[in-house]
């Protein structure tokens, strides 16, 4: 069996909060270390064989801790960076539904179909992240790895485990710092566990 814990980075620093930040490049808050201190924790006595991170600081950050106290490196895989919210970048809700009132609307209707002012769609979120994942579970066939990034590429890959649709897709969870296992044997993936946030 291949086993990847799907990891989300914690909290980010206070100016990210209540913004739309994708590509935006923040780091961890105070909290946010707090918060991945203890999902390294939970899965300190797992055997993972290798971490892959988002390019992105929060992400890095995050799997630092995730790697901390094991003998291994964070490879940087790059298609695990988080959607581009182009023209959104870094407005609160507010302001996007008062300056881009028709986009905003289309992506509160349908999130997985918008395409978003000079940024990214979903589609290209999915083909790239299941591209590289499929390539590290053939390398890391039968290993146990781990893979910390966002929300958008956490949901890509449990809905494609769960053959859940796109119109389902927001009904996954994922907080930050949280973790969930996605299972691959006989070829099947399957999800053994589902936004975990470890607690003292």
């Amino acid at each position: 069996m291949t086993r990847c814990w799907l990891i989300r980075h914690g909290e980010p620093v206070a100016e990210a909060r209540g913004r739309c930040y994708g590509s935006m490049d923040f780091g961890l808050s105070q909290n946010g270390r707090a918060e991945m201190a203890l999902a390294a924790e939970y899965l300190k006595r797992e055997p993972i064989t290798a971490v892959y991170s988002s390019p992105l600081s929060r992400a890095r950050e995050s799997a630092g801790i995730v790697a901390m106290n094991r003998p291994l490196a964070v490879a940087v895989a790059s298609d695990f960076r988080e959607l581009n919210f182009g023209d959104f970048e870094g407005l609160t809700y507010e302001e996007i539904a008062a300056r881009h009132p028709d986009a905003y609307r289309e992506w509160m209707e349908a999130p997985t179909s918008v395409r978003f002012p000079n940024g990214d769609c979903f589609d290209e979120l999915r083909v790239r992240v299941l591209a590289t994942f499929q390539n590290i579970v053939r390398e890391r066939s039968g290993q146990t790895f781990a893979i910390v990034s966002h929300g958008g590429v956490n949901r890509v890959l449990l809905a494609w485990a769960l053959q859940i649709p796109d119109t389902c897709l927001f009904r996954l969870a994922q907080d930050y710092a949280s973790v969930s296992l996605l299972t691959i044997s006989d070829g099947r993936p399957g999800v053994s566990l589902l936004n975990y946030r470890h607690r003292r």
